[in-house]
């Protein structure tokens, strides 16, 4: 194959690469009497429950585009990393894959750190069913302490609808809610959750009716950024702009920053949670 053919089958390149890396000893296979290292595109093919012959057309560039469950079963026949399944997809199908949530994982000390390092701008980790699982110090006093609630109610959606103190905090809160609503269907549906955020769902409809009308319109947004206007029980009245950004490696978290919209809100914000921090016990 010369230099052109493979730049044109880059998929057939990679596959062919990501197979030769592989040890057959790690598989429980014979590693002798093989002409080339790695396993074999029939052995491959095996693992990911396809036909040997299909396979064997991918790396040569026949048979046109995979759908995306036959690369998924081939990124788990040859052991890739997340990063290696991301660059499978982007090859086969032109697009990264669909994002695959992670329940009860948490953040690591590295993107804590990272979080930690954005006081005073308020800052949390929260995951494709709304659950915050990571939090900085400015979060804690401006939007509210998740350590004070069980795990389980760090759910930004429960709380939006179930607690009066986060009800009161909003400037308008069924303009808030409604977008909440509908940023979370979008979420939801985009990481593949819906089974997974159901029986929250049905607790909501039936706990709040404001949250059922809402649900039973079907709108859909996304949360990008804007302006958060809060009334704080301390600091009053608050503008807080937001950003929300991907996590590198885990496209089933979500980074929320909220900056003080305004000098003297950040000195109002920076106060706060500088007496916070000072206080004994």
């Amino acid at each position: 194959m010369s230099l052109a053919d493979a730049d044109d089958n880059r998929l057939g390149s990679y596959l062919k690469d990501r197979r030769g890396k592989l040890d057959p000893a790690a598989f429980g296979l014979p590693g002798a009497r093989r002409r080339t290292p790695g396993l074999r595109r029939e052995e491959v093919a095996q693992r990911a429950n396809i036909s040997a012959t299909w396979y064997t057309w991918l790396e040569q560039g026949r048979g046109g585009a995979p759908s995306a469950d036959v690369l998924e079963r081939i990124a788990r026949a040859l052991l890739l990393t997340e990063a290696e399944r991301e660059h499978l997809f982007l090859l086969g199908l032109g697009r990264p894959p669909e994002v695959r949530y992670r329940g009860g994982e948490g953040v690591t000390p590295r993107l804590q750190r990272v979080l930690d390092a954005l006081n005073p701008s308020p800052a949390l980790i929260k995951t494709a069913t709304w659950d915050v699982i990571a939090w900085n110090a400015a979060a804690a006093t401006v939007l509210g302490d998740y350590s004070s609630v069980a795990p389980e109610e760090r759910n930004i959606l429960r709380r939006m609808f179930l607690d009066p103190a986060v009800r009161a905090a909003q400037h308008d809160w069924e303009s808030v809610a409604r977008s909440v609503v509908a940023t979370f269907r979008g979420d939801a549906a985009r990481a593949g959750v819906q089974r997974e955020v159901a029986e929250m769902v049905e607790e909501l409809r039936r706990a709040s009716p404001e949250f059922a009308a809402m649900w039973r319109d079907h709108d859909v947004d996304h949360h990008g950024e804007g302006l958060k206007r809060m009334k704080h029980p301390l600091l009053g009245e608050i503008a807080l702009e937001y950003s929300t950004f991907a996590v590198d490696g885990r496209p089933d978290l979500g980074m929320v920053v909220f900056n003080p919209a305004t000098e003297d809100d950040a000195r109002r914000v920076g106060e706060l949670i500088a007496a916070k921090t000072t206080l004994p016990g």
